[in-house]
């Protein structure tokens, strides 16, 4: 079994330990630049031990963002982007920069009808009044490669170490992924790898792009959690062509946004995220969640079962996420021989979670995984625990290199 603290390598990286802060999107960026507030939120992660922090959803168009203000990859954002590097490196961690595109599942008018898997009817697009979604062409699936290849050269010019390339929770390439997204009858639907041949390319092109000189992660939902999607099997096989294609390493994640969100968080969302939301969608959204999902109480490591069968399968590196609320969880995942661990809420929480574990290993984290720190996002003030006392969220909002 290897320590927590122990270095290990994904691709041509390697990170001073197994801990890793997953990708949160923490609602602190403005007109697609990352601000000062963001930027300490990361700085924080990375003075608080962890081997590799993540920088949630960064677009790799404008057309690819879910929401207003949403970063985006370019040579605007490059400057604000490299303060962030420089300030995780400062503390002695790693960066990664999670590049992706929405697809049908946004909040964001002006770009046209959306592009998905699939043409008709888009229930996300219900919310936001984009009531239908376009299945993209050969030459649209090519222009959105190139876009995701382009992202990692810029995430590397901007310093992050690595680039997570984000294939779940019903975003652009979970939409091809998915069956319950997926019908086309061309080679980019059917069986599994009908429906993976258009995120193997985009793996492919970054791969082809920064390869040999960052790492390429591929964060998946190993189960799509609802009637009519991937269950565990596919999850598998999809793993199993990841693996195949050369990616460094897996982050196995589960669920939808719309569709299962408790699958993807193991708890369900209170009432009380509602209060904090202005955005009438949001609300609207946050309603409907409730209202048509079942109560479901958290439970420790709620994916472990289903992350031993891809482990079984494979022997790329994997980091396991769910659930980890203590030193002893994180001892046993690395004893199970997941490669590392990767945290959410409890570094939403506590940034110093992981020194903390690697000094005590009985080490328990006061995050009680309530995930009213969801809806924070949502807020002027951004992702924060709302268990401790909150900062002024009028400071620090302009852009990070401005």
């Amino acid at each position: 079994m290897s320590h927590p603290s122990t270095p290990f390598r994904i691709g041509p990286l390697t990170l001073r330990n197994r801990l890793i802060k997953a990708a949160t999107n923490e609602g602190m960026s403005r007109q697609g630049l990352p601000t000062r507030q963001l930027v300490r939120f990361h700085e924080a992660v990375a003075a608080g031990g962890a081997g590799l922090t993540t920088l949630a959803y960064c677009a790799v168009s404008a057309a690819g963002t879910t929401l207003n203000d949403q970063i985006v990859l370019d040579e605007t954002a490059l400057p604000h982007l490299q303060a962030l590097t420089e300030a995780v490196h400062r503390q002695g961690g790693a960066a990664s920069a999670q590049i992706t595109h929405g697809g049908c599942f946004t909040f964001v008018r002006g770009h046209g009808r959306p592009w998905s898997a699939s043409g008709g009817v888009n229930k996300i697009g219900m919310m936001s009044g984009q009531l239908l979604k376009r299945a993209m062409g050969e030459q649209e699936m090519e222009a959105v490669a190139a876009q995701f290849a382009e992202a990692a050269r810029l995430a590397k010019r901007a310093g992050f170490d690595a680039v997570e390339i984000h294939m779940g929770h019903g975003y652009l390439l979970s939409q091809f992924l998915s069956p319950l997204y997926n019908q086309r009858l061309d080679a980019y639907g059917g069986d599994i790898e009908g429906r993976a041949h258009f995120p193997l390319r985009v793996l492919r092109r970054v791969l082809d792009a920064v390869g040999d000189k960052m790492a390429v992660i591929c964060k998946y939902s190993m189960t799509d959690g609802c009637r009519g999607g991937n269950r565990t099997e596919e999850g598998v096989a999809i793993a199993r062509l990841l693996e195949r294609e050369g990616a460094h390493m897996l982050v196995l994640s589960a669920g939808l946004n719309a569709e299962s969100i408790t699958t993807m968080f193991g708890s369900s969302f209170p009432a009380e995220n509602r209060a904090v939301v202005t955005n009438p969608l949001m609300k609207a959204a946050m309603f409907l969640q409730q209202r048509f999902q079942r109560e479901v109480p958290f439970r420790e490591l709620y994916l472990l079962e289903k992350a031993r069968r891809v482990r079984q399968a494979v022997s790329l590196p994997l980091a396991y996420l769910g659930g980890v609320s203590n030193a002893a969880n994180v001892l046993q995942i690395l004893e199970e021989g997941f490669e590392a661990v990767a945290l959410g809420r409890v570094l939403i929480h506590d940034p110093d979670f992981v020194a903390s574990v690697c000094q005590d290993a009985a080490h328990q984290s006061g995050c009680t995984h309530c995930n009213r720190c969801v809806a924070m996002m949502y807020t002027e003030g951004g992702t924060s625990c709302v268990l401790k006392a909150p900062g002024d969220p009028r400071l620090n909002r302009q852009p990070a290199a401005g």
